[in-house]
Order: C-alpha cells, then structure tokens, then sequence
C-alpha cells in the first residue's frame, strides 16, 4: 500500500488531464454505443418504409456517430499518451534526483545494469499504472451508469440484465485473471531486471569473457533468463486471450438474454419492436468499456513491482547529509591538512584508513604510495565527499570539509581517475563535463597542455569526432590524456591525479609522466599511485601500508 500511495502521490498532479482524458474516452464509447443504436434504430424505421424526412434525424445521428467516435478516440489517444509521456519524465526526473546524491558510496551494492534497468525499463512500466490501470475502471464506472440509466428508459428488467452481466464482466473475470495470474507481474519485472543486468555485464565484459573462456557459460545463463521471460510472457499472452474470451463470452450471454428477455415484450405490446435491435446493440457495445478491466490486476502488479524497485533505491539515505546551514565561505587557498583520520565503511568492517595526518600546502606535490587495498583511492572519496568519515578532522583551505557544502567541495578538486569515464559523445562534449561555459579557445589551450591537441587534428572531424563507447575509439594513452585535458579545462584549485597511467605501456607511462610533471608545475596536487615510477619531481611522499597506516613521510628519497 505504500508504493501504491506514493505512485498515486507521483501522478497526482497531472490530475486534470487524466480527466479529460477518461471524459474523451467515454465520450468514444459512448459515440460506439450511440453510432450502433441509432444504425439500428434506422435500419428498423426504414424498414416500416416512412416519408424519408423521419429518417433524417437518424441519418444526421449515424453521420454524427461516425465521425465524433473517430475524433474522441484520437483526442483521448492524444491526451491521455500526453499525459503519460508527462508522468514518466517527472519520474524520471525524481529518480535520478534521488539517485544522483547516492552515488557512488550508497549504490555499491548495486549492479549498474540493475540501475539502467530500474531508470529505463521499470520507469517505462509505469506508464501502464495510468493508461491501463487508472483510467480503464473509471471509463467503465460511467459507462455503466450512464447505460443503465438509458436502458431503465424502456424497461428496468434489461437494466438490471445489463447491469449484472457487466458487473459480472468487470469485477468477476478480473478476480479469476488474478487467481490465475498472481505473481506473474512481479516475476516479469524481476526477471526482466535480471537479465537487463546481465546483459549489461556481459556487454562491457565482452572481452575479458572472451579471452578467459567464460563466454558459453555466460551465454548459457543468458539464454536461461532469456527462455524463462519468454515462458512468463507466454503466460501473460495466453491469460490476455482467455481474459478476453470470458468478456465476449460475457457480452454475447448479455445480446442473447435480452432477446429472450425482451422478445416476449414485443409480442406483449410492452416494447416497441423497432427498439428491440437497438436495446440490443447498445448493451452489446457497452462492454467495449470492459476489455481493458480484467488485465488490471496483471498490470497493478508489475507497476507495484516496480514502483517499489525505484522507492527501494529512492529510500536509501545518501552516506553524506546536506546541510541547509552551512555558512557562505570562499576557499582563499589551496591548502590541505589531515588530523588523525580513521575510516571504515561499515562499523563491523576493518579500518581501511587508520591515523592519517599529512599537510599540502599550497603549489606543493604530495605523493601517496602503497600496495592495492592500501586506502588510497579511499582517501580521494573522502576529500570529494563520497564518503562520511568520523574520526579526525579534514581542512581544506583553512575551513574543515564537513563545514562546506560537498558540490562546492567537489568544484575545488580537478580529478583523474584510473578508471576515467568517456561518453559516446564527441571529444568537444566529453571536455564541457569538466566546463559547460568554456570557449573553443579553453578547449584547445587544454588539449595543447595535455598534448592531446595535434592528434584532435588528425581526426575525420576534429573536436567534433565521437570517441565511441567509453572512448574505445582511442588508445589507453589517448584516454588518459582526454582526462587530463578536461581536469586541466576546469581549472581547479587541486589536481588530483589517480592512477592516472593506470594500464599504459613502461615507454607512454613515462612520457606521460614527464609532461605531468611539466603540467602541474605551481598548482597543489595530490597524487596517487602504487609504483615510484615519475615522482622525481613531487615535494612529498607518503607511504601506506597494507592496513591503511602511514609507513612513511617525507621527502621522496630512492
């Protein structure tokens, strides 16, 4: 009940086009309803052969019918897919609000082809809770007061026929589609989860799988996910043909007993015969309204399923706090001290960090080394402010970092990381991450520092040329320079460089280095790297040990 209030609290305020759109939607079958009375009526009235101006009005209404019914249905179609459309992108837009301050120390339990699927295909599910679970029972609602009230005009006996068989049609086949169903939404959105994470995996693991042979076995659990989608969605057919045969079924009994009904009515002069078909008709046309109804427990299930994947995410509180309180403050230097920090990420976890006090001062180059699983990179995440630390004290610039909200903390720090993320955009749009507002001149002074420039020019299209997919169209070497070029664009008071030659040949790491030590001349940097190689140059080093405790400190000696 809780996922259903908040989904019902998400759509809430497109209220008003979602009337409109079920008014359009009754008035469309309510056109149906009137376009097959009054043929009927007509063809009955003709046949009595009268002067054809009591025709008239019904032709006019035939006409009438005809042409409103085609243009209800396109305004309804419009609207209410409008509508939709509208709802789904304020989804959107809340989720990834809500996920964005998550990232990354909140959502590393988490698959990224889980969180694709759960932005894109359980955001998409969505879309149903309105066109197909919302709107259908209030369309059919008025339908059948509205019907009921026409029939009682004739005869109160066939109202109630028709108001029985309905009912029967609307709240009895759904009950039995549920039964028969339960539990098929919910799987459908978790296998579709499922395998959309895998696939995902799979995906960006495509090599590595291939080189060490896990390829068939990947495939294999592919196909696996794949059979039992198909299978559940063979159900799902299967149980939408049955549910509309049981309508039909139900709409047919209706046409049938009326006519036993009203036959002997006629004969007693009770009933005008020429109404006779037209009662018929209108009753039979009525269950149009019914269609959609018994899939509605189907379709309430998977967007409960998948409401309650986006509020299971949405619910997570973010491991840093915003603080609306903190006070207005502007860096006035590149400085940083650490204070007998400690950290680890669960209280039932080991000390990744332990002790930790080091001082950077301004233009200064500071060196932190260690084996793999050291903290280093824990280290970078807690001066970004991934991460929440609880003992000791950082300061930054004179101000301690819990102080200062973590977005101006971050606009403080140029990054490049080991693990850099290029975009399938073009070279120009991957370096506006770093500067939205910079001008073609920033970007190439950038690129000529990174001496990244002369290469952009041989490109088919220079700066306007896609890199593809995590930039697989460039080298590794070329990667990391595109990295260095957007730090550089940003132009932040700290540099902080991360395993920046992180998978480059010995020859590439070293000249790498070597224009690095050229680049980073006077600005305060901080980097970080497990080998020696190209710290000839740096202030200071600092030494960690496999438990996350200073080794040494000082000034680079070989």
């Amino acid at each position: 009940m809780p996922v259903l209030f908040k989904l019902l609290k998400l759509v809430a305020p497109n209220w008003k086009a979602m009337a409109l759109a079920t008014f359009f939607s009754f008035l469309t079958i309510a056109s149906n309803i009137g376009l097959l009375a009054v043929s009927a009526l007509l063809i009955a009235r003709a046949a009595l052969h009268p002067p054809i101006l009591y025709l008239m009005p019904l032709i006019v209404g035939v006409r009438f019918f005809g042409i409103s019914r085609a243009v209800f249905r396109y305004l309804e179609r419009y609207i209410s897919h409008k509508t939709t459309f509208g709802i789904l992108k304020e989804i959107r837009v809340w989720f990834y609000s809500c996920l964005e301050p998550l990232a990354p120390a909140a959502l590393s339990g988490y698959r990224r082809g889980e969180l694709l699927s759960n932005l894109v295909n359980n955001v998409e599910t969505l879309k149903h809770f309105y066109l197909r679970v919302l709107a259908p029972p209030a369309t059919a609602l008025v339908i059948l007061m509205v019907t009921s009230a026409f029939l009682a005009r004739f005869e109160i006996k066939l109202a109630l026929t028709f108001f029985f068989f309905y009912v029967l049609a609307g709240i009895g086949t759904p009950i039995l589609i549920k039964i028969l169903i339960s539990g098929v939404g919910q799987q459908l959105v978790k296998v579709t989860t499922a395998l959309n994470a895998h696939l995902v995996d799979c995906i960006q693991g495509m090599t590595e799988l291939t080189v060490f042979g896990h390829k068939e076995r990947y495939e294999q659990e592919t196909r696996k996910l794949g059979k039992k989608l198909v299978g559940l969605q063979g159900h799902e057919a299967g149980l939408t043909g049955l549910a509309n045969t049981l309508t039909g079924l139900l709409a047919n009994l209706t046409l049938w007993t009326f006519l036993v009904l009203a036959i002997p009515l006629v004969e007693k002069g009770e009933l005008e015969g020429i109404y006779l078909a037209m009662l018929v008709l209108a009753a039979y046309s009525g269950f149009e309204a019914i269609y959609p109804l018994p899939l509605i427990t189907k379709n309430l299930e998977e967007s409960l399923a998948a409401g309650k994947n986006l509020i299971q995410i949405t619910a997570i509180q973010p491991q840093v706090q915003e603080n609306l309180a903190y006070p207005t403050c502007q860096l006035q230097e590149a400085s940083l001290r650490i204070e007998g920090l400690s950290f680890r990420y669960d209280e039932n976890e080991p000390w990744v960090l332990q002790n930790i006090n080091l001082e950077l001062l301004p233009g200064e180059r500071l060196a932190i080394i260690g084996p793999s699983g050291a903290g280093k990179s824990t280290l970078i995440n807690l001066l970004l402010r991934f991460w929440e630390y609880e003992k000791g004290k950082i300061y930054l610039g004179g101000y301690d970092l819990k102080s200062l909200p973590p977005e101006l903390v971050r606009s403080y720090f140029s990054v490049v990381s080991q693990q850099t993320h290029l975009f399938n955009a073009t070279v120009k749009e991957n370096l506006l991450l770093a500067k939205p507002t910079a001008t073609p001149e920033e970007i190439i002074a950038a690129c000529q520092k990174a001496h990244l420039h002369d290469f952009i020019e041989t490109l088919p299209r220079g700066y306007e040329t896609y890199i593809g997919e995590k930039g697989l169209k460039l080298s590794g070497g070329q990667r990391q320079r595109l990295a260095i070029a957007r730090a550089l664009l940003k132009d932040a008071p700290f540099l902080i460089l991360d395993e920046a030659t992180n998978g480059l040949d010995a020859v590439t790491e070293r000249e790498l280095w070597q224009e690095l030590a050229k680049i980073t001349g006077g600005k305060t940097t901080l980097i970080i790297t497990h080998r020696l190689t190209g710290l000839e140059k740096v202030d200071k080093i600092l030494r960690l040990n496999e438990k996350g405790q200073i080794k040494e400190n000082g000034p680079l000696s070989y």
